[in-house]
């Protein structure tokens, strides 16, 4: 009984022993862990010329629009032109009924010609009468009446050429011509109708298409980099597109032109200057009241260090950067002088200095990463459409 106790003993202690071997000789990984690197993609900083932009909402606008109206009451005989017809400057749009208007001018040209006859015979009596004066053949009184006379006959005249002058200027008004060339619009009226001067809503209008402008607004700080781009001895580009999409892309070019001018005041109540902008619209793509978005260069960076919007970090005070220096990540603060959707120039890197672009949220300065290769191209193939 004895030995069969001892025995038991003899093998838990055994066991205790086993035990403590396996525990002090167990590999140093099992307990504890060694740090893993951090996974991170990486870009280079480039050096390259960068345009910057300002943009803006811009309305379009005609540098002409005429609504065609009558300058004397009359019937509108004939229309010339149909709505949407482009017209050019001097082209004869309508008619209007000028019997009247012609009939005065033959009164007037009659009164002009017996006016005339009368004129001539007071001429001859009056160089008769001043060689009979010498002689006393006639009357001092007699010679100064038909003086007067034929002073009086010259003015008649007078009057009936100026008569004959504003009657052709009132059967001119019966032509109506384009002041200006453009396209024409939606006509309010159809020929027959009676028109007065004082209709409001006139016959059509008349929207020069081409140049075009675009007004727009930007805020009062930006008045000195227009001045200067007024100034400057070449015209400074603007480019206008249909909108712009979430992404931020600008849209579709509808037109490249420049800037023309930057209004006299600034709004008190909005703090904004309007200005504008001059386009060649050969195409028609800008339509007068369309909305659209403009870009204007306002200044080239040249040989500026770029780097793409996710590399820079914002902290409490300044942005930074983590910059890659062997298999380490070391925090570098950067100034971000311009940035846009696609692009930051940053100041307080090199050219060729390799930054993290990507998985910085598990970074601090010392850690340790381990650069990932870029992503393979994913191909995605065409769903085949199976013929029965």
């Amino acid at each position: 009984m004895q030995n069969k106790r001892n025995m038991a003993l003899m093998v838990g202690a055994a066991l205790i022993l086993a035990v403590a071997a396996w525990a002090l000789t167990r590999p140093a990984k099992a307990r504890l862990a060694a740090p893993t690197a951090i996974p991170v993609r990486v870009v280079s900083v480039t050096q390259q010329d960068v345009p910057r932009f300002v943009s803006g909402i811009g309305s379009v606008l005609s540098l002409h629009n005429v609504v065609i109206r009558p300058q004397l009451d009359g019937i509108l005989t004939r229309l010339l032109v149909k709505e949407g017809q482009s017209v050019k400057a001097g082209d004869l749009l309508a008619t209007l009924d000028d019997r009247s208007i012609r009939a005065s001018l033959d009164q007037a040209k009659a009164q002009l010609g017996e006016s005339q006859a009368q004129l001539q015979v007071a001429l001859v009596n009056l160089k008769r009468y001043k060689e009979l004066s010498v002689d006393d053949g006639v009357s001092k009184q007699t010679y100064d009446q038909q003086q007067a006379l034929v002073n009086q006959l010259r003015a008649t005249v007078q009057g009936n050429q100026a008569a004959i002058e504003a009657a052709n200027v009132q059967l001119s008004y019966t032509q109506i011509r384009s002041p200006v060339s453009g396209r024409v619009g939606i006509r309010s009226v159809d020929e027959g109708n009676f028109l007065r001067m004082s209709d409001a809503q006139g016959l059509f209008s008349v929207t020069q298409l081409d140049p075009i402008a675009v007004e727009f607004s930007l805020p009062q700080q930006m008045l000195p980099t227009l001045q200067g781009l007024i100034a400057a001895p070449t015209p400074a580009s603007v480019d206008a597109y249909l909108g712009a999409d979430t992404d931020g892309d600008t849209g579709h070019l509808l037109g490249e032109g420049h800037l023309s001018l930057i209004d006299n005041q600034i709004s008190s109540t909005t703090g904004t200057l309007r200005a504008k902008a001059e386009f060649n619209n050969s195409a028609q793509k800008l339509w007068p009241g369309q909305l659209v978005t403009i870009k204007i260069q306002t200044a080239l960076d040249k040989n500026a260090l770029v780097v793409p919007p996710t590399v820079v970090q914002r902290g409490l005070d300044s942005h930074f950067v983590y910059r890659v220096n062997g298999d380490k990540a070391d925090v570098v603060p950067v100034q971000v002088t311009y940035q846009n959707s696609e692009i930051n120039i940053i100041k307080g890197v090199q050219a060729g200095d390799v930054l993290v672009s990507d998985g910085q949220s598990r970074l601090k300065a010392g850690a340790q990463v381990e650069v990932l290769k870029a992503p393979p191209h994913v191909i995605q193939a065409a769903d085949a459409t199976v013929q029965p």
